[in-house]
């Protein structure tokens, strides 16, 4: 269970008492989180998630409580940040920050469809198009030079195929940091995996996990999402299904001709950021009840996209 700070009733109940939400009912821990302590808490108001941000610098954080409240002006389903009596977002929780969240209805999809893709699609191009005009500027913590960074020092741990695979693509992503900041710009989820998205039936009815949100190109806030959501069990990537997503996206934000030409190494740097961070996170030292995904899965993606058709579609 993917719970990295245990907390106790009491702490939690002395934690409450500065909002004016009612008693506490109940809470347990979510395990499907990888990088945060995350709880659902219920209390006589509603439902809550609370979560103690355990990864990356504080600064960050008003960064995420101002993104996410500037998407809920904007009509878009995520967990805005709940205020105490003091106007108080942001608080302290056993010696980590705090923000506790309404808890949105819905649940994670397994198996996406071609349905379930285009509502990914659209909701990424909403999110997009409700912060490119008023872009808070927050780079990434795992951007192009974090990738550069770690895959030079990952280098000599691993096997000598491994090692081609990612020193290829490590020159993809010295290629793109020359054309990074001329992409077209937008506040980023970076993380629109299966696990951060809920449906409710067919309607998408939440976004959630905006803690490794940024400032960037859309086009690779674009990939990200397609490894996950568009990903075939043989580690290639079905069409159908990122016709979908690509068709729904384009439908609201169209994709300019930059955006083509630099689309297959962007695709390949997405799923780079991704193969490090699991293969860090298998790594590292005391890891005992932590969810550690296998790094594998991203490697065996980025493999099967060095020989794939790439192109973007520019009329869908």
């Amino acid at each position: 269970m993917s719970v990295f700070t245990e907390i106790q009733r009491p702490q939690l109940e002395n934690f409450l008492l500065s909002f004016d939400l009612g008693r506490l009912r109940s809470f347990r821990g979510i395990a499907e989180g990888t990088e945060n302590s995350n709880f659902f808490v219920s209390l006589d108001s509603g439902e809550y998630v609370l979560t103690l941000v355990e990864r990356g610098e504080q600064t960050h954080l008003p960064f995420a409580v101002t993104l996410l409240e500037q998407l809920h002006q904007a009509g878009l389903p995520v967990p805005f940040a709940i205020c105490n009596r003091k106007g108080q977002a942001l608080l302290q929780l056993a010696g980590k920050p705090a923000l506790l969240q309404p808890r949105l209805a819905g649940k994670h999809v397994q198996q996406p469809t071609t349905h379930h893709c285009a509502e990914v699609g659209k909701m990424l191009a909403r999110i997009h198009l409700a912060t490119r005009g008023q872009i808070i500027k927050h780079p990434s913590d795992r951007g192009l030079p974090w990738m550069l960074a770690q895959g030079a020092a990952l280098d000599c741990q691993l096997s000598d195929e491994s090692r081609q695979l990612l020193n290829r693509t490590m020159q993809d992503a010295q290629e793109l940091q020359a054309y990074w900041e001329k992409l077209p710009q937008a506040n980023l989820h970076a993380d629109l995996f299966r696990d951060n998205v809920l449906f409710d039936g067919p309607h998408l009815s939440g976004m959630i996990d905006f803690y490794n949100a940024c400032s960037g190109p859309m086009l690779y806030d674009v990939a990200i999402a397609m490894l996950d959501w568009c990903a075939a069990k043989d580690g290639s990537l079905d069409d159908r299904l990122m016709q979908s997503l690509l068709a729904a996206y384009a439908g609201l934000r169209p994709f300019t001709q930059a955006e083509e030409l630099h689309w297959p190494a962007m695709l390949r740097v997405a799923c780079l950021r991704f193969w490090l961070s699991r293969l860090l996170a298998a790594l590292a030292p005391g890891q005992t009840g932590v969810l550690i995904k296998a790094p594998e899965e991203f490697e065996q993606r980025l493999q099967k996209l060095q020989s794939s058709a790439l192109n973007l579609p520019m009329a869908l």
